[in-house]
């Protein structure tokens, strides 16, 4: 009989312990596979929640931001002109002042048809009697006054007078 020879390798080491939950090696490409889905499931989750903001910025971008500064209303386009007969009015030591008025009117107040100037008398009544004659002499205070006089008529007027002239400004 022929003889056999056998060849025998260098004893081997005994495996160390493994911690339960650590397949064997063989089942190594399963624990590759496992461990690559949730990665590719992270990578995917992460890609979507990046989508989600950009949109979400970008609607609120569009939609939702107010405007840094708010358009600016036009001007208003001058109408007709409304003269206010001259007035006499009682200034202080017995003297007067004979104002007469033209108000700009706005082309809406044109198109509402006739305004009525007793509110525009009343106003410069107000505003100018009991003054001194030489306070309402002085240019800057006459000049004070007017602007005065057409805040007063654009409110009481709402906003249809756009400026007011002084077309008579007599004293005694």
């Amino acid at each position: 009989m022929p003889i056999e020879q056998r060849v025998m390798n260098a004893p081997t080491r005994p495996a160390p312990a493994r911690p339960s939950g650590i397949s064997p090696k063989k089942d190594a490409p399963a624990a590759e596979v496992e461990e690559i889905k949730p990665k590719k499931k992270l990578k995917l989750i992460v890609i979507i929640l990046v989508a989600v903001l950009a949109l979400a910025g970008a609607g609120w971008y569009f939609f939702l931001r107010t405007p840094s500064e708010p358009a600016a209303e036009p001007e208003p386009e001058a109408g007709e002109m409304l003269t206010v007969e001259a007035m006499s009015i009682n200034l202080d030591d017995g003297h007067y002042l004979r104002l007469g008025l033209g108000l700009q009117l706005t082309l809406d107040a044109s198109e509402h048809g006739t305004i009525d100037e007793a509110a525009a008398k009343d106003a410069a009544i107000a505003l100018f009697s009991g003054r001194t004659v030489a306070e309402i002499s002085d240019p800057t205070t006459r000049d004070a006054l007017k602007a005065e006089l057409t805040e007063t008529l654009k409110v009481a007027y709402h906003e249809e007078v756009m400026e007011v002239f002084l077309t008579d400004y007599v004293t005694q």
